[in-house]
């Protein structure tokens, strides 16, 4: 085999693991709180299988407001391991039905897309880590 051809094969096999290695482009981002919607919910959901820990919250909410930077704070202490997310039910109200979200902020935890864990309240950081974790 000529030089020429070795050093071809050898071009072509790098580039075959470079195309291969590229991540392919996902919803999810580690150490950030992502927006769901109606509209995305299920496809963000499938494209996981890390456990998601979803606020179900609105703006009027005081208690949701009170529970916003446990959540932020999760979403970097859990980075790699789970992701957080939220959506406003007063936005994206077929997807709070669909749970049977009466109350708010509502915590459900994901995993593989469906609901393994659920906590109602201002539950405080324990609250939401003992959830998370028993998804884990």
């Amino acid at each position: 085999m000529s030089s020429d051809n070795e050093l071809d094969k050898i071009k072509e096999e790098m580039f075959k693991k470079m195309m291969n290695a590229t991540p392919k482009p996902t919803f999810w981002r580690d150490g950030e709180i992502m927006e769901l919607t109606d509209a995305n919910f299920h496809k963000a959901l499938s494209e996981t299988d890390k456990p998601v820990l979803i606020d179900f919250w609105a703006d009027w909410c005081a208690p949701c407001k009170m529970m916003a930077p446990v959540i932020h704070q999760m979403a970097k202490n859990y980075a790699g391991k789970a992701y957080m997310a939220k959506l406003n039910v007063d936005y994206n109200k077929q997807t709070a039905a669909q749970f049977g979200v009466m109350s708010i902020p509502n915590f459900i935890v994901f995993k593989n897309g469906k609901p393994v864990g659920q906590r109602i309240g201002a539950v405080g950081r324990q609250g939401l880590e003992s959830l998370l974790i028993r998804s884990m």
